[in-house]
């Protein structure tokens, strides 16, 4: 070889680059701030982290992802076996072998494993030499958290085979359920109110409407129009069936599974669907159509600070669940997945079970938490170990819903009256995983129905606003009222406007962002869909959970996801048991058609007062609660004519089942 001559490896091999380290960016908390550093953690302590495996081929999973879900590709509806997935995306023996001596080199034990995450346990000494950071102590909301003093570095010899690692930082759980009962919301709301006496002419037991504008109310003080009615009786799945033409469509769910996820799980969840069902005229579940996966043994964060409200205090959520996707898809088999917490890594650990085994077609999630909150925000890393599931889900044939919020915009002003909203929330913002690219956001309506039997009759957006009775009973207070609940939705700053929006959002929406800035670029618009789900035009819901077994109206995006699941277990039916898969691409397809109606606001006379009604709880604990409600006042955002940030491309109909026959 002459002096100064290079010779020039084969082309395939100098397109690849060599292996360098790689910074997890967003791996030190922002919390984690020189002013709060309150020493290193003592290099003794011992601690478990999780590191998510990239995979073999992490850009062609996302790649075949987007071609199986959208028509048109050569590989529309060409749906992969979970074995098929593993072999040509999953980590390979020698990527896993390569995170194990990393580990393992750095003095860390391998304390568990899946196909989606090594788990590693050792020293805060052993952490700091394997992450290439440092442990520190830090006051955050008078308690001590520990995190990494800086984002943590990858070498060079795993850079490419993980994903992520959480459990650096102390983060509080984030995810909760979108639903509420209405007796308990006005529980939190009566404590120090006086107690009204019950004036004649307003009934002081319970009374509400079989359908829309059906009883007039009279002895009431004057609210936003002359007259008003009592507001609807909660829904039973058979008049949600009737309104959204499932019953017209023939269609039962017949060949479909729908997995439901949630954090642990109610001891009497066969037994309340079953008696529920058969009170309402519908059929229990078949020997083995029902089934569960929960491992109460396995349960954590069931104390009541733990930061997931216990079992018991999902238990509620879980009927509700259970009950809608039964109610609207009678004939699905239907699997109930418990996460061990509310943790993202208990959640995710159960959403990997369904794809890992491929349990379910469509997969129901009555939960979701805050991009950004003063806790701390969703890390990199967690955001990526949920879209390999949701992708590696697309891949499959499996479609996620997940329900949008009850906080309107999810602002401070939001949750300082609403009821079920996040206190900790840090501005205007979409949930997550909700907001996600990667799955179909369900947002929520109030629907009105024509009779007793569920004819459809109209929908405004899932938005209220409440006053109360006055103690003298002469006015409503305050009036008009103030926001209450209300389904969640919104422009993302986080997550870049997916293909198949691009052609139906419109682009005041998708570049104008929930603080009010303008976006360069376009971003996600949620929800994707809508369906009933405000509290005041509630669904029943029947429990027991250790309890006597009781009926009540629940109310929430969590109504409305599973609603949704149910729907489209029919859909899967009408397609003589295909998966749907993604559902999004196809939804965004049938927008402006007969297959989705268009919400909108509905207001009342010239005057465009709210569409109004007075819920009479009747006397309860010795108070006569009585409300006005005015409907279609969701909070940041509204229901206008085409797709907008409160219903998505609207609510599903007959014809939307139908066109997948």
């Amino acid at each position: 070889m002459v002096a100064g001559a290079m010779v020039l490896a084969p082309s395939s091999q100098a397109a690849v680059p060599a292996p360098s380290a790689r910074t997890l960016v967003g791996t030190s908390p922002q919390w984690a701030a020189a002013s709060a550093d309150k020493g290193a953690t003592p290099s003794s302590q011992q601690l478990t982290a999780r590191v998510y495996l990239a995979g073999q081929d992490p850009a062609g999973l996302a790649a075949y992802a987007k071609a199986v879900s959208t028509a048109g590709t050569a590989q529309y509806d060409r749906f992969l076996t979970p074995a098929q997935v593993q072999q040509r995306f999953g980590a390979t023996p020698a990527q896993i072998a390569a995170v194990h001596a990393w580990a393992t080199g750095a003095g860390l034990q391998i304390a568990g494993s899946s196909a989606h995450y090594v788990d590693v346990h050792g020293t805060a000494a052993a952490v700091n030499r394997a992450f290439g950071t440092h442990l520190h102590e830090y006051a955050v909301q008078g308690e001590l958290r520990q995190a990494p003093s800086s984002d943590a570095v990858l070498p060079a010899s795993v850079a490419s085979a993980i994903l992520g690692v959480t459990g650096l930082s102390q983060n509080a759980p984030r995810n909760r359920p979108q639903s509420i009962s209405v007796n308990a919301s006005e529980a939190q709301l009566a404590t120090g109110t006086a107690k009204p006496k019950p004036k004649p002419g307003l009934p002081t037991v319970a009374t509400c409407s079989d359908y829309w504008g059906q009883k007039t109310v009279s002895g009431a003080p004057k609210g936003y129009t002359a007259k008003t009615s009592f507001d609807q009786c909660s829904f039973t799945p058979a008049q949600l069936r009737k309104a959204y033409g499932v019953t017209a469509s023939g269609l039962t769910g017949k060949g479909a599974r729908v997995a439901i996820v949630d954090a642990y799980g109610s001891s009497t969840m066969l037994a309340d669907a079953n008696r529920f069902a058969t009170a309402h005229g519908d059929r229990a579940f078949r020997k083995g159509q029902y089934t569960e996966v929960v491992d109460p043994a396995a349960w954590t964060r069931t104390g009541p600070k733990d930061g997931c409200g216990g079992a018991a205090g999902w238990a509620g959520e879980e009927s509700l669940d259970v009950e809608m996707v039964h109610g609207m898809a009678p004939d699905a088999d239907v699997v109930y997945v418990g996460a061990n917490s509310c943790s993202d890594q208990d959640l995710l650990a159960a959403l990997s079970t369904i794809v890992d085994k491929h349990l379910a077609d469509v997969v129901s999630n009555s939960w979701s938490g805050l991009m950004h909150s003063t806790s701390g925000d969703e890390t990199p890393a967690q955001v990526a170990a949920y879209e390999q599931i949701f992708q590696q889900g697309a891949v499959e044939g499996i479609g996620f819903d997940f329900s949008s919020g009850d906080c309107g915009d999810e602002s401070p002003a939001a949750a300082a009256t609403g009821t079920n909203c996040d206190p900790t929330s840090t501005r205007a913002q979409t949930g997550f995983p909700s907001s996600d690219t990667w799955v179909t956001d369900v947002g929520g309506t109030a629907l009105a129905v024509r009779n007793k039997a569920g004819a459809y009759g109209f929908e405004t957006d899932m938005g209220t606003q409440r006053s109360v009775l006055s103690a003298d009973g002469k006015s409503w207070t305050p009036f008009p009222g103030t926001f209450y609940f209300g389904g969640g939705g919104g422009t993302s700053e986080d997550f870049a406007q997916p293909w198949y929006q691009g052609t139906v959002v419109p682009s005041t929406l998708s570049h104008t962002l929930m603080t009010g800035a303008t976006s360069k670029t376009a971003q996600r618009v949620t929800p994707d869909v809508a369906m009933n789900g405000d509290l005041y035009t509630s669904v029943l819901v029947g429990m027991s959970d250790g309890a006597p077994y009781s009926e009540g109206g629940y109310g929430g995006t969590s109504v409305s996801a599973p609603e949704f699941s149910g729907v489209q277990a029919d859909a899967i039916q009408a397609r003589h048991g295909r998966p749907i898969g993604f559902a999004n691409p196809a939804l965004y397809e049938r927008f402006g058609s007969k297959s989705f109606t268009d919400v909108v606001n509905h207001t009342l006379g010239k005057g465009k007062q709210p569409l109004n009604a007075v819920a009479d709880l009747g006397v309860v604990s010795g108070s006569l609660r009585i409300r006005l409600v005015a409907f279609g006042r969701d909070y940041g955002l509204a229901a206008t004519k085409g797709f907008d940030n409160a219903t998505g491309v609207g609510s599903p109909t007959e014809a939307y089942l139908n066109s997948f026959r």
